[in-house]
C-alpha cells in the first residue's frame, strides 16, 4: 500500500521569524502523525526553518528551483543552494508558476531532472485550468504535462518523484474538485504511467491531490483509491487545519 504524503506549500508568506515559530508549533503537533510530512516556507525561512525540523518526522521542502546550477540567472535559486540548507524535496511546475511566470512543459522537465540528479524529490505539479476542463480537454492537457515533464526520468529515479494533480480552477478559489473528479484524474496519471514506464511504476508512485484541501475534505479525498496524499496551500499555514489534515483518519 502506498503512503500518504501531506504537503504544506507557504507560497510568499510568513517572515523567516514567523516561519521559525510556526515550524515549532507543527514539529509538536504533528509529532504521532503516521504521514509522510513536508512543509515548503518561502526562500527566505529556509535557513531558519531547516534547524527545527531536523530530528522531526518533517522534512524541509522548497518551493522552486533553477534549472541550471549556477550563473547568471538573477534571483534564482539552485539545487546546491537548496542542499546547503537540507532541503529535501522541491515543489516543481505549481500551476502558479507556469500561468503566472511562463514557465513551459520543458522548463519544468529541465528542474525535474536536475532535481533528481542532485538527490532531491521533486513533487511534480500538473493540472488543466478552467477552460480547459470545459472544452473537455483535461486528459489530453495532463497527458501533454506528464510526458514532457517526465522525458528523460527513468523508471529508477521516478521512484523518487511524486505527482501533484492540482486543478488550477481550485487553487486558491475554495472550489474543490469533487472527490469523484479528483480521482479519475488521478487514475488517469497512473494509466500513463504504466504506459510510459510499467505496472510496478504505477502502482508505486504517489500522487498528491491538490486544490482547496480543507479538514472537512481531506478524509473524502483520501478515501479515494488514486489519492496518496494532498498538497495544501492556504490551509497550511493554519495550525490547526494543517494539523487536522496530517492527522485525518480514513
Amino acid at each position: 500500500m502506498r503512503e500518504y504524503y501531506i504537503a504544506g506549500n507557504w507560497k510568499m508568506n510568513k517572515t523567516a521569524a514567523e516561519s521559525r515559530e510556526f515550524a515549532e508549533q507543527l514539529a509538536d503537533a504533528l509529532e504521532e502523525a503516521s504521514v509522510k510530512l513536508m512543509i515548503a516556507p518561502p526562500f527566505t525561512a529556509l535557513e531558519s526553518v531547516s534547524s527545527i525540523v531536523q530530528g522531526t518526522n518533517i522534512i524541509l521542502g522548497a518551493q522552486n528551483m533553477c534549472h541550471e546550477t549556477s550563473g547568471a540567472f538573477t534571483g534564482e535559486v539552485s539545487a546546491d543552494m537548496l542542499l546547503d540548507l537540507d532541503v529535501t524535496a522541491v515543489i516543481l511546475g505549481h500551476s502558479e508558476r507556469r500561468t503566472i511566470y511562463g514557465e513551459t512543459d520543458e522548463l519544468i522537465n529541465q528542474k525535474v531532472r536536475l532535481a533528481l540528479t542532485k538527490g532531491l524529490e521533486p513533487v511534480f505539479c500538473i493540472g488543466e485550468t478552467l477552460d480547459e476542463r470545459e472544452a473537455g480537454r483535461v486528459e489530453d492537457v495532463v497527458r501533454t504535462q506528464v510526458t514532457k515533464g517526465l522525458a528523460g526520468v527513468s523508471e529508477d529515479q521516478l521512484k523518487q518523484v511524486t505527482i501533484a494533480y492540482e486543478p488550477v480552477w481550485a487553487i486558491g478559489t475554495g472550489k474543490t474538485a469533487t472527490p469523484d473528479d479528483a480521482n479519475a484524474v488521478h487514475a488517469f496519471v497512473r494509466s500513463l504511467i504504466r504506459e510510459l514506464y510499467s505496472d510496478a511504476a504505477a502502482q508505486a508512485v504517489q500522487i498528491q491531490y491538490g486544490g482547496s484541501v480543507k479538514p472537512d475534505n481531506v478524509r473524502e479525498l483520501m478515501a479515494q483509491e488514486d489519492i496518496d496524499g494532498a498538497l495544501v496551500g492556504g490551509a497550511s499555514l493554519k495550525l490547526e487545519d494543517f494539523k487536522k489534515i496530517a492527522l485525518f483518519k480514513k
